[in-house]
């Protein structure tokens, strides 16, 4: 099993990479299922070979997915300010008076009331 290049994957068609990415995919849990059960391959290097195969395979696609993402946002954004325009600006809350602040402080700091029983 030879490497696969990128040029060589970045050339194929998205169903073709489809194909060769379930195919060896497929070849690498049949090589992985054969050295589980304690046989020996029969060429060491091809587990590395598959597995780095997938991964290239698997990164190009990705690469793919994310440039058609790209091009399907930049052509569904408005051009004008549309909703710059509809976006009502947040004002701050006012603040309380002082003189509020103030009492709720002193009455949060304030002993409660004895009862008539207590004070007795």
């Amino acid at each position: 099993m030879a490497l696969l290049k990128t040029k060589e994957i970045r050339g194929m068609r998205r169903e073709d990479l489809k194909l060769k990415f379930k195919e060896l995919s497929d070849e690498l849990m049949h090589e992985r299922g054969v050295a589980a059960m304690g046989g020996a391959p029969a060429s060491p290097g091809k587990l590395r070979a598959l597995r780095t195969n997938v991964a290239r395979i698997h990164t190009i696609m990705r690469e793919l997915d994310l440039a058609e993402a790209k091009k399907k946002a930049e052509t569904k954004t408005p051009t004008n300010d549309t909703k710059a325009k509809k976006a009502k600006p947040k004002t701050a809350p006012t603040p309380r008076p002082a003189r509020e602040k103030a009492k709720k402080k002193a009455a949060a700091n304030k002993p409660a009331a004895k009862s008539e029983e207590e004070t007795k």
